[in-house]
């Protein structure tokens, strides 16, 4: 095992930020790190938190982290924020807002840039839970860009995924388009102090229970909670819901691996040969004369643009037009 892997391993703070640097840029060399690791994996819960902008994740993830530190528990933390025009690096505004922990050695908090990249996470968003698994981390907790209702990439990275509401911002109805109620394992309605928490909670209630045979008995049906996290109410009733849910899926994996379940595998292996692809093979093709005669033809008008695509692509696939 290279020095690299074995100070993760160790927990050492600086050697994680280099690499998990070194992953979102794409460096050589990070590969062979994240090989070395990867058989430390698994042990860590992780929690997906998305929702809409506004409706207070980041100050919902600093109350987490204090409560998870009060029990002993050492947190990692993933802040997928947007990303600046000009840097191309992360808006840190969700860090921000965590600044007290950040003197915490049982705390480790990390922002990454989305660079273009849809879904609410970031390319290398697996990648870093796996480093931060591999340094010991009892909870990674992974907070979304929070960019509407296409964010559900996060189900496919988190063990628990939380949805987060606020009343009086069209979430009961934001909350019924595609997706949204399919990756929920905890709804939260934040600011409930508000007027309409009661109206949203309903709502929210009966779209779950419009579906019957999806929570049939044994099954997990998801939970509504209220909390007024800038307050701190109702954070210690929410962490014991995720609890619930983490025992639950370990009874039925009937003791198994988390990380290691077919889906998560599948999952994961075809999201990094998607990346594979898209990094290796495109990028050489972009390259390659043939792509540059295919745009030179569509400017000269003697092809369209889809039978080029036809024309560079079908050589690679090995498949021949019928």
């Amino acid at each position: 095992m290279t020095s690299v892997a074995e100070k993760v391993k160790a927990g050492d703070v600086r050697t994680v930020a280099r690499l998990i640097r070194d992953i979102d840029d794409g460096m050589p060399g990070v590969k062979k790190t994240l090989k070395e690791l990867y058989p430390y994996t698994g042990r860590a819960h992780v929690i997906g938190i998305t929702g809409s902008p506004g409706v207070g994740k980041s100050t919902l993830v600093d109350q987490m982290i204090n409560h998870l530190r009060k029990k002993g528990k050492t947190v990692g933390t993933l802040a997928i924020d947007p990303t600046s025009p000009f840097s191309g690096g992360a808006i840190l505004g969700d860090r921000v807002r965590m600044q007290r922990h950040a003197m915490d050695q049982g705390v480790y908090i990390r922002s990454m840039a989305t660079r273009g990249h849809f879904g609410g996470l970031t390319h290398s968003t697996r990648s870093a839970i796996d480093v931060l698994d591999a340094m010991g981390k009892d909870y990674i907790i992974v907070e979304t860009v929070g960019v509407g209702q296409d964010e559900v990439d996060v189900v496919k990275a988190a063990h628990t995924t939380i949805i987060v509401l606020v009343p009086g911002m069209g979430d009961d109805i934001q909350a019924i388009k595609a997706g949204i109620l399919e990756i929920g394992d905890i709804f939260v309605i934040n600011k409930s102090e508000r007027e309409g928490t009661d109206k949203t909670l309903s709502d929210i209630r009966a779209m779950i229970e419009m579906d019957p045979d999806k929570y049939a008995k044994g099954k997990w049906k998801p939970p509504i909670l209220k909390t007024e996290a800038v307050f701190d109410k109702g954070v210690s009733e929410f962490l014991e819901e995720i609890d619930k849910h983490w025992e639950y899926l370990k009874e039925s994996c009937d003791g198994k691996a988390l990380r290691k379940t077919r889906k998560k595998v599948r999952d994961e292996l075809a999201e990094l040969i998607k990346n594979r692809f898209i990094k290796d093979i495109l990028n050489n093709l972009i390259k390659s004369k043939e792509f540059d005669k295919a745009v030179d033809s569509i400017l000269n008008g003697t092809i369209d643009p889809y039978t080029a695509c036809d024309n560079v692509m079908l050589p690679i696939l090995g498949t021949r037009k019928k």
